[in-house]
C-alpha cells in the first residue's frame, strides 16, 4: 500500500508546475516615489460607533433579530428573481423563513461619532455559500472608513447567494432599497443617525457579483422603469457619485440585452491577477463603457494587482473562494498574504473616496499611476488605467476597420518597417476567450541588420484638429500599452519570492509529507539535525533585498522604445519609455499546483491576461528639455522601436489630457 502511495505521489509530482512569478524588483512601486498626501490606510481621528438595522425578525441572523437599532420594512423582490428552479427556491425560502415577497433590508454599520453630516458608503458582497455569511467580511473597511469620517454599511444579501442564477439585477435593486431606508434614518429624529448622513455624497462598493450589482444599481437609479419589465416603476434618483468594484463579474445581468451603460460617475475597479474565481479582469469591460459626457470632476481608474486573489478582500472568504475541493488544488504560495492584499484595498479605496467625495486632489496621482503609492502598498506589480473628462483620445481604435484613420476626423495613422501591424479586440484569458470590448493595435518589429532603419508607428493630425485640442505646456501625452511576445520562452519569468528576488528552487517533492521525503521536513532538503544546523536567518527586508543574477534561460526580456513628438515647425523631442517606467513583461499566472488542474479549471488559452497600463509624457518637461519645442505646436506622435531589437506590443488610447 505504501508503495502505491509513493508511486501515486511521484506521478502527481511529475505534473506539479512551477509558479513562474514575475520578479517585481524592476516593476514594483518604489518607496521614494510617493505623493504629497498622507497615508489613506491610516486610521483617522474619529471614534467609531457600530449598529445593526433590519426587520428585527430574522430567523437565521441573531444580529438582525435581537440587536437592531433601526427597524426596516421588508421589500418585494419577485420581479427581479426569475428563472430559478422552483424546488431550489422552495428549499431556500424554507431555510430563511421568508420568500421573495418579503426580503429583509439588513445591514451592519460603522459610523463616526460626531455631528456630521458624513458621506455614506454601502458595500455589498458577492456570491458565496449562503449559510456562510459574507457581510461581516468587510469590517476592516468599516473600521477604517468610519475613523476617517465616513458612514459605511455592509449590506446583507446572503439570501440571494448560493444556487440562484440571473439575480444580479435583484442585487442592484436591493442596494437602492437600502438607500431608501437610509433616507428615512437620516430624516427620523429618533434615529441615532438623524441628520448625520450626507445624501449628496453617496458611494456604492461591491465585490464579485456585488461589483456588477453596483453598476446595475447606478443605472437603475437614473431610470424611470425596469428595463426587463416596464410595468415596474423606479423612483430613486439618489446622488450616487462614486462606484468601487472589487473583482467584479460583468454581463451576468444585461439590461435590454446590452452591457450596463453608465455616464458621468466616478469608477474604480480593482482586480487580482491570481483570482481563481473571476479568473480574468472582467471589470475592464465596465471601465470601457463608462463615458464622460459633460465637463466635471469625474474619474475612472482600473488597477490590476499581481498576486492578489479573489477572496482575500473579504475576511470570511479567505484564500480559497472556489469551494473547499478546488481550494486544495490552488497554488496559494503565489499569493500576497491576506493582510497585504487588504492593505492594498484600504489604500486604493480610502484614497478614491477621499478624492471623489471630498475633493482631496492630492490622491489623484495614485490613480494615474498606482506605482506612486509605493510607500503605502505591498511590494508587487500594479498595472493602471485612468481617464478623466480632460482626456482626448486621437486613436482609440474603436471607430472603424480602417487602420490608417484615427478616432477623430482628420487624424491619420501610419507605420513603416513593422513586422506586425494589426488592429484587433482584446480577449479574456478564460471565459471562452470572451471579448473585452476594447480594440487596440498590435505592433511588432524585428531588426535584421544593424543598418536597417528603426520600425515606427505614428499618429498625426492637421491644424484643424489641433485647434480643437487644448494642448499646451499643462498637457500630457497619454497612451496605454502592454508587452506581448510570439516567443513565450523569451519572456519566461523565474520563480521568485516577490520582493526578495528569486527563491531557491523548491524540490519537486517538497510538498509531500516528511515520511515520503526520507524524513526531511524543510524545503531545502537538509537533514533536521539541530546540532549541525546553522543558525536561522530572518528573511531579508523586501525594500532592500537585491535579486541574484539570473541565467539567460530565466531572464525576463523588458521591451523598450522611444516616444517622439514633432511640432508643425519640425522640432522634435523624445523620451524613452523606460525613463517613464519600465514596461512589465506579460504577468504570467499559475492558479493551480498541477498542470492538469490548470488546464481544466484555469485558463488554457493563455497564461497571462491582456491588461494595458498607462503612460504619460508631461509636455512641460519636453519644453524645458528641448529649445524651440512648443507643446501647442505638436502635430505628430511617433513610437520609434529602436531600443529593443525585436518585440511586440499592444497600443491603445493615444491622446492628451490636462496634467494635474
Amino acid at each position: 500500500m505504501r508503495t502505491l502511495v509513493v508511486l501515486a505521489a511521484i506521478g502527481a509530482a511529475a505534473c506539479y508546475q512551477p509558479s513562474r512569478l514575475v520578479d517585481p524588483s524592476r516593476f514594483a512601486p518604489d518607496a521614494s516615489s510617493g505623493i504629497n498626501a498622507s497615508d489613506p490606510s491610516r486610521p483617522g481621528a474619529f471614534i467609531v460607533r457600530r449598529l445593526f438595522y433590519g426587520s428585527g425578525t430574522d430567523k437565521r441572523r441573531a444580529e438582525y433579530r435581537d440587536s437592531v437599532s433601526l427597524k426596516t420594512p421588508v421589500v418585494n423582490g419577485t420581479p427581479f428573481i426569475k428563472g430559478a428552479d422552483a424546488k431550489l427556491l422552495k428549499a431556500r425560502w424554507k431555510y430563511w423563513g421568508f420568500d421573495g415577497k418579503r426580503l429583509p433590508v439588513n445591514g451592519r454599520v460603522w459610523y463616526p461619532e460626531g455631528q456630521g453630516p458624513f458621506p455614506l458608503v454601502l458595500i455589498v458582497h458577492g456570491n458565496h455559500d449562503m449559510k456562510q455569511y459574507s457581510d461581516p467580511g468587510y469590517a476592516y473597511l468599516g473600521e477604517l472608513l468610519a475613523s476617517r469620517g465616513y458612514i459605511l454599511a455592509s449590506v446583507d444579501e446572503n439570501f440571494l447567494n448560493g444556487n440562484l442564477r440571473g439575480e444580479n439585477d435583484a442585487r442592484g435593486w436591493m442596494l437602492l432599497e437600502h438607500l431608501v431606508a437610509w433616507r428615512r434614518f437620516n430624516a427620523d429624529s429618533a434615529s441615532p443617525l438623524y441628520h448625520k448622513v450626507d445624501l449628496s455624497r453617496i458611494a456604492l462598493m461591491g465585490h464579485s457579483r456585488g461589483g456588477e450589482a453596483i453598476a446595475v444599481a447606478a443605472a437603475f437609479n437614473r431610470l424611470p422603469r425596469y428595463p426587463d419589465d416596464a410595468r415596474v416603476i423606479f423612483n430613486f434618483g439618489f446622488d450616487i457619485k462614486t462606484l468601487v468594484a472589487i473583482a467584479p463579474v460583468d454581463g451576468q445581468y444585461r439590461p435590454a440585452d446590452q452591457g450596463t451603460p453608465l455616464t458621468d460617475i466616478n469608477y474604480l475597479v480593482l482586480h487580482g491577477a491570481h483570482d481563481a474565481d473571476v479568473s480574468t479582469f472582467m471589470g475592464q469591460r465596465q471601465f470601457q463603457r463608462i463615458q464622460f459626457t459633460k465637463p466635471g470632476v469625474w474619474r475612472k481608474s482600473a488597477i490590476y494587482i499581481y498576486r492578489a486573489n479573489h477572496g482575500q478582500f473579504n475576511t470570511v472568504w479567505g484564500s480559497s473562494n472556489v469551494g473547499p475541493e478546488l481550494g486544495l488544488l490552488l497554488q496559494k504560495k503565489n499569493l500576497l498574504a491576506g493582510e497585504e492584499q487588504r492593505q492594498a484595498g484600504k489604500v486604493f479605496i480610502s484614497a478614491f473616496l477621499d478624492l471623489t467625495l471630498r475633493g482631496a486632489a492630492g490622491y489623484e496621482p495614485l490613480f494615474r499611476d498606482a506605482r506612486r503609492g509605493g510607500s503605502w502598498l505591498p511590494r508587487t506589480i500594479y498595472l493602471t488605467r485612468y481617464e478623466d473628462p480632460s482626456t482626448r483620445r486621437l486613436a482609440s481604435f474603436e471607430e472603424d476597420v480602417d487602420v490608417t484613420t484615427g478616432s477623430v476626423p482628420g487624424v491619420r495613422l501610419a507605420g513603416s518597417g513593422l513586422a506586425t501591424w494589426r488592429e484587433l479586440g482584446l480577449s479574456m484569458r478564460s471565459r471562452g476567450n470572451s471579448p473585452y470590448e476594447n480594440h487596440v493595435v498590435r505592433l511588432g518589429w524585428a531588426k535584421r541588420r544593424a543598418t536597417d532603419p528603426a520600425a515606427r508607428y505614428e499618429v498625426r493630425w492637421p491644424d484643424s484638429v489641433a485647434a480643437a485640442l487644448p494642448v499646451d505646456a499643462q498637457s500630457a501625452l497619454v497612451f496605454e500599452t502592454e508587452s506581448e511576445s510570439d516567443k513565450p520562452k523569451a519572456l519566461a519569468a523565474s520563480d521568485t519570492a516577490p520582493g526578495v528576488g528569486p527563491m531557491p528552487k523548491a524540490p519537486r517533492f517538497g510538498w509531500l509529507p516528511s515520511w515520503l521525503r526520507g524524513g526531511r521536513s524543510d524545503s531545502s532538503g537538509a537533514p533536521p539535525d539541530s546540532a549541525k544546523a546553522k543558525p536561522a536567518r530572518s528573511a531579508p527586508d523586501s525594500s532592500r533585498a537585491k535579486p541574484r543574477a539570473k541565467s539567460n534561460k530565466d531572464s525576463v526580456t523588458v521591451l523598450d522604445f522611444r516616444i517622439e513628438l514633432e511640432t508643425s515647425d519640425g522640432v522634435t523631442a523624445s523620451v524613452a519609455l523606460s525613463d517613464l517606467a519600465p514596461l512589465p513583461p506579460p504577468l504570467t499566472i499559475r492558479l493551480y499546483k498541477w498542470a492538469r488542474s490548470e488546464k481544466r479549471f484555469g485558463a488554457a488559452s493563455r497564461d497571462y491576461d491582456q491588461v494595458l497600463t498607462r503612460y504619460a509624457v508631461p509636455l512641460a518637461a519636453l519644453e524645458q528639455k528641448v529649445p524651440g519645442f512648443t507643446a501647442s505646436k505638436v502635430r505628430t506622435v511617433r513610437f520609434v522601436f529602436d531600443r529593443s531589437e525585436t518585440g511586440t506590443v499592444l497600443l491603445d488610447g493615444v491622446g492628451f489630457e490636462r496634467s494635474p
